[in-house]
């Protein structure tokens, strides 16, 4: 979402949405300054054994800001994004992107599937797409 939407995350879903008290419980527990870091949510979709888009879902509903993007794309302050473009992008990484575009685009989930394979930091994906002017969209969080 937008900045303009900010405090009205939960607009994106239903209004008769719910959340689990559990999961709720454990993502306000996280929060703080109304600000949640994205490590943290991937963390605690783990621990509760649920979706990152789950997580994403209840932070929206919780009008929570995500900061600290893991591919470096947004919540750094004043910054907005640390991801810088890469010197250069290793034909194996393009190749492996280029693969894996949806309308022209990386979701954010492809990245991180993406550093895996390749056993290499989420960012170094990010900014090999900011290289090749490729938009790295959905956010599996929702976010943006």
């Amino acid at each position: 979402m937008a900045h303009q939407d900010k405090g009205k995350y939960f607009e994106k879903h239903p209004k008769d949405s719910t959340l689990d008290e559990g999961l709720k419980k454990e993502i306000l527990t996280q929060v703080q300054d109304n600000n949640i870091a994205c490590k943290k949510a991937e963390e605690l979709a783990g621990k509760k054994g649920v979706t990152i888009g789950d997580v994403g879902k209840a932070i929206d509903i919780l009008n929570i800001n995500i900061t600290e993007c893991q591919l470096g794309l947004f919540g750094y302050g004043d910054k907005k994004k640390i991801v810088q473009p890469a010197t250069q992008v290793a034909p194996e990484l393009k190749t492996t992107i280029e693969q894996a575009l949806q309308d022209g685009r990386l979701p954010c989930a492809a990245a991180w599937k993406i550093a895996a394979q390749l056993n290499i930091p989420r960012m170094r994906v990010c900014a090999a797409c900011e290289t090749l002017k490729i938009k790295v969209k959905p956010c599996q969080l929702g976010a943006f």
